[in-house]
């Protein structure tokens, strides 16, 4: 808990606190979404569901030592992080079963870990030979 090496800050971390906590209706609105699409869509392409067990958890507000804002600022951050994290999860099969072509190498992008099997950028040959068993182009 960073903030708390910051009591000089105060101020400003009360007025962040409207913007962090507006995320919230987004974040469910999302989660619902998310939700729909990959129950319906991943038993139509096989794809196996993702336990969001693995990814969302909300645990820390338990902790006794914690004054009861941390403990719902906890909640907040497990359930918003893991969600995120979950999503990505579900991009990225998504993404594997759809695309599976790397991007093009660019300086400071970071690939995300799923793209390492994937073809690589502009390797027609390898495109081919990894995707296109089925049918010739």
């Amino acid at each position: 808990m960073e903030y708390r090496k910051y009591p000089n800050k105060t101020l400003r971390h009360w007025l962040s606190f409207p913007f962090i906590w507006f995320m919230i209706a987004p974040s469910v609105i999302f989660d619902i979404c998310l939700e729909i699409y990959h129950h319906i869509c991943f038993p139509l392409y096989e794809i196996p569901i993702v336990k969001r067990s693995h990814y969302i958890k909300i645990d820390r507000y338990r902790l006794q030592y914690l004054k009861w804002y941390d403990k719902i600022n906890c909640i907040y951050c497990g359930y918003v992080n893991g969600l995120m994290h979950y999503a990505v999860r579900i991009t990225g099969d998504t993404e594997t079963y759809w695309c599976g072509i790397r991007h093009q190498p660019t300086p400071n992008f970071h690939e995300p870990k799923h793209h390492a099997g994937f073809a690589a950028y502009g390797d027609k040959k390898a495109f081919r030979k990894k995707y296109c068993r089925l049918k010739k182009e």
